[in-house]
């Protein structure tokens, strides 16, 4: 074990943190009106299910099972409410197209560290790698599937 593989999971469930809370906003219904507002097409549907997307996807990513897939996910959800809720360049006010932008921006790093964690993967502490190295051993079929591994092949 490397001596900062601790660093991995503490980095996982910080970075979900973010997601779990906005997630939980996208149930309210101030949250569907002002993307109503914001012109989102479907507002009563895709708000939810960006919600239900980012929940799952950053679960999958603190715990660090199939997290690879959870930051894709994130990705998924980021894209597209970067583009269709911070629009900074559509905004006249200097004050609230300063604060979009730098929203913009955020979700645009965010974007960049889940693409990280996509080809990363979750760390040597994780479900993931624990999975692995169960899979490796021979000690459960199931495992191996549920990690993704070619170790075990039928």
């Amino acid at each position: 074990m490397n001596r900062l593989d601790p660093l991995a999971p503490i980095g996982r469930v910080l970075f979900a943190l973010l997601f779990v809370d906005a997630a939980l906003g996208h149930f309210k219904p101030e949250t569907v009106a002002y993307a109503q507002a914001s012109g989102v097409p479907l507002a009563n549907l895709a708000v939810p299910a960006s919600g239900v997307l980012a929940l799952v996807a950053a679960l999958s990513i603190a715990v660090g099972y199939r997290a690879r897939w959870g930051a894709i996910g994130i990705v998924a959800f980021l894209v597209p409410v970067t583009l269709m809720m911070h629009k900074f360049w559509a905004i006249s006010d200097p004050g609230m197209a300063q604060l979009q932008r730098i929203m913009f921006l955020k979700n645009v790093s965010l974007v960049g560290a889940a693409l990280y964690l996509a080809y990363a993967g979750a760390g040597a502490l994780s479900l993931d790698a624990r999975l692995r190295r169960r899979a490796a051993r021979g000690d459960d079929r199931l495992d191996a599937a549920a990690a993704g591994s070619t170790a075990y092949s039928a």
